[in-house]
Order: C-alpha cells, then structure tokens, then sequence
C-alpha cells in the first residue's frame, strides 16, 4: 500500500435538504476545515498525589467544521447555489431550539464511508476589501455523536 499525501481540496461536504433525503453539496468551497477537538472538556484530577504534576481527563468530546468560499449568486436572480442556501436557510434567526439543528456529511474522495454529524450552523464573516471578491464562510458545530454511513 502506498501512503499519499491528500488534496485538502478534494473533501466533499453536504447538507441534508428539508426533505430528510436529499444531500446537497455545499457548493464551490475553498476551504474545509474540521477541528475535532473543539468544545472538549476536562475535569482536572490533579490532588496531593500528583507530586505537581497536572491530572486531567477528558469529560466532553466535541468538534467543529469550518467551511469557506467566496460568496457566489445567479446574476440575473441573486439566488445562491442549493447547498449554500440550505446553509444560510439553518443559519437563520429563526432557527432556535430543535429547528437549530442541520445533518451534514462529509468525506475525502477516497474514503469509503460518509461522517455525519447533527450540528447547528452559524455565518462567518463575509465581504473584503476593494480588490476582493465577497467572501462566504460558516461554521458547523457538532451536537452528539458522529454517525457514519457508506458511500453509495
């Protein structure tokens, strides 16, 4: 088996439509970034019998994905893409308590299986300056566990 280093570029992210069965990809990224060890928590064990040593373990496991591009819409209509508008769609004021909460997948092309997260989604900053094009950013916070499915 040869072991290669992977295109960070060649991840594939979606989001589950309103339907519940229907994955749209998340349209035009340019950057992907998942941080599996954001929202960790700790309880500190550290007693007399640490000898000054730092103790700790692990009581809350937790994950965030950010996602970024620059910001892209039909000129005629101002329409975003599907999957960029299902992102803002979750991300709205409107979406609180359980109606916060999106399905997102996600995956290297060479993987064989899909991560699935529950999570809630939040827009990141977006614009530039005079010489840039619009950027486009959110972030994708996990909420239980990750599930896993097969690529079909």
């Amino acid at each position: 088996m040869t072991q290669r280093k992977i295109n960070a570029r060649d991840m594939i992210v979606e989001i589950l439509d309103d339907d519940d069965t229907t994955y749209l990809t998340i349209e035009n990224l340019a950057a992907v970034k998942p941080n599996k060890g954001e929202n960790e928590e700790v309880a500190d064990t550290t007693d007399y019998d640490s000898e000054g040593v730092h103790e700790h373990e692990v009581m809350q496991r937790g994950a965030t994905m950010e996602i970024e591009g620059h910001e892209k819409k039909d000129h005629l209509t101002g329409a975003l893409q599907p999957g960029r508008a299902r992102v803002e769609e979750m991300a709205g004021e409107s979406k609180v308590g359980a109606d916060s909460l999106a399905t997102i997948r996600f995956r290297h092309v060479m993987d064989t299986t899909w991560k699935i997260w529950r999570c809630t989604v939040t827009l990141g900053e977006s614009g530039g300056g005079h010489n840039d094009k619009s950027a486009w950013a959110a972030t994708f916070t996990k909420s239980g566990p990750t599930t896993t499915a097969a690529v079909s």
